[in-house]
């Protein structure tokens, strides 16, 4: 009997970003910022502006660039917004290559500039290549808002932590991103490192996010509190761990805060992407701003081990030299 060929299925052609069309709401966006952390990161940005405490954004890991366009909304004039991401560049190590291609094959730095366009009339800081690169074109001491979600590989999550404690400034706050989830146990175990002997303070966690500071805790977790007994779209209990506490907040009910919006008849400008993965490229007020020269490794031992008020008095030291 002679057998009936099969043929094999025809797979649809994969749009470019060009292709793709525009987003007109953030929920558009493709990615997993949810309604809970959008209200978090609306609180926490929104009292350091009542504040007016100063300093610049930082995001490491975009993906297609949902939270990048939620926190680019709170972005002040005089202040600097940087994103760090591979898109489509290349890993450095196996490991990471796997990753990458399990998880954001679809991944392209076009596909994320025209998301962002869509909402911001200008791109922030763009570097394409791995986030060990930040400390380059970031100055330390220079962050009031860190949100890190590149990696999930220990090694790398650690450095970028640590690289965060240096980038930020006192008041800063740094939120870690799957520190819970089960398919990324190196998170976890470099988020809760940082806790335990990195000197970071874990304000809150939500089902996918760790809130902190290296700087006093005590007002911001206070008022913390005591906003969130006004909130009934959001439940919270507050635990003792590593002799802190640690607020933790449930979501299911978060009620979204106000939403960037979308810009209207834009057209999105073609991007020159880097081909060595590790470029960056920015409008030009953006690519002004100093960079920072490589870490020595006296100073990222310093960073790593040392309490945050000494290690601050060895970078302005060294500054003034």
């Amino acid at each position: 009997m002679t057998a009936t060929p099969v043929e094999a299925p025809v797979e649809a052609p994969v749009k470019t970003a060009e292709q793709l069309p525009l987003p007109t709401r953030l929920a558009d966006v493709k990615g997993w910022f949810f309604p809970a952390d959008q209200v978090l990161f609306d609180w926490f940005l929104s009292r350091q502006q009542d504040l007016t405490e100063p300093g610049d954004l930082l995001e490491v890991g975009v993906y297609m660039g949902k939270s990048a366009i939620f926190t680019g909304s709170y972005l002040r004039e005089g202040e600097r917004f940087t994103v760090c991401d591979l898109f489509d560049g290349p890993a450095e190590d196996t490991a990471n290559s796997a990753e990458m291609a399990r998880s954001y094959s679809t991944l392209t730095r076009r596909a994320f500039e025209a998301n962002y366009l869509a909402f911001h009339p200008e791109l922030p800081t763009v570097i394409q290549g791995l986030s060990s690169v930040v400390p380059d074109h970031v100055t330390a001491d220079s962050c009031r808002f860190v949100h890190i979600d590149a990696s999930h590989l220990y090694e790398h999550v650690h450095a970028d932590i640590a690289d965060a404690r240096d980038l930020l400034k006192p008041h800063g706050i740094v939120v870690l991103d799957d520190f819970r989830a089960e398919h990324c146990p190196g998170v976890a175990a470099a988020a809760w490192q940082a806790v335990t002997t990195g000197g970071l303070h874990a304000l809150c966690i939500t089902g996918t996010k760790l809130y902190g500071t290296w700087g006093d805790p005590a007002a911001v977790r206070t008022e913390l509190l005591a906003w969130l007994g006004t909130r009934e779209d959001l439940w919270h209990e507050v635990q003792t761990v590593a002799g802190e506490q640690l607020i933790r907040i449930s979501g299911k009910k978060a009620a979204l805060p106000a939403q960037p919006a979308p810009r209207r008849g834009i057209a999105i400008p073609a991007q020159a992407t880097p081909k060595d993965g590790a470029a960056a490229s920015a409008p030009a007020a953006a690519k002004s701003a100093p960079a920072r020269s490589r870490r020595s490794p006296l100073r990222r031992f310093a960073v790593n081990v040392l309490p945050p008020f000494i290690t601050k008095a060895i970078v302005k030291a060294k500054q003034r030299d």
